[in-house]
């Protein structure tokens, strides 16, 4: 069960990701209850995810980049900006939902123009980082 987690995990990102941009369109489109849905989604998403990845690694340390060369720079270029920003995402994400929810909207605009592309990105990466850890053979 715990060597099917990763590949939860990046499932998880990838819906994620999907319920960021369908969100973001409905935002633009003025349509505020369904945008609150999909942003909502997205949380519970990314909430799962977080779960699964505490419950694999608390049994599974890490595990070793199997490529060489250029493509191992590459590969920590973006494991380690991933890391690095999916520590920022909890906070930013409660505080932009909190102040949507609440209708602070001016507050929430100004928080959501910094979390969205960065939770965007940590979704995004997080399928990369699988891709290039469990499926590509170098």
């Amino acid at each position: 069960m715990i060597a099917l987690l990763p590949a939860v995990n990046a499932s998880l990102n990838a819906i994620a990701t999907i319920l960021l941009l369908c969100g973001f369109v409905m935002i633009k489109q003025g349509r505020i209850n369904v945008h609150r849905r999909f942003m909502l989604s997205a949380f519970g998403t990314s909430v799962l995810f977080l779960i699964c990845y505490v419950i694999y690694h608390l049994n599974v340390l890490s595990k070793k980049f199997p490529g060489q060369g250029p493509i191992r720079i590459v590969y920590y270029v973006i494991l380690i900006s991933h890391v690095l920003l999916a520590m920022s995402v909890p906070p930013l994400a409660i505080i932009t939902l909190t102040r949507g929810l609440r209708m602070r909207v001016e507050r929430h605009i100004a928080i959501a123009r910094w979390t969205f592309p960065i939770w965007l990105y940590v979704s995004v990466t997080g399928v990369i980082v699988y891709l290039m850890l469990y499926q590509i053979e170098y």
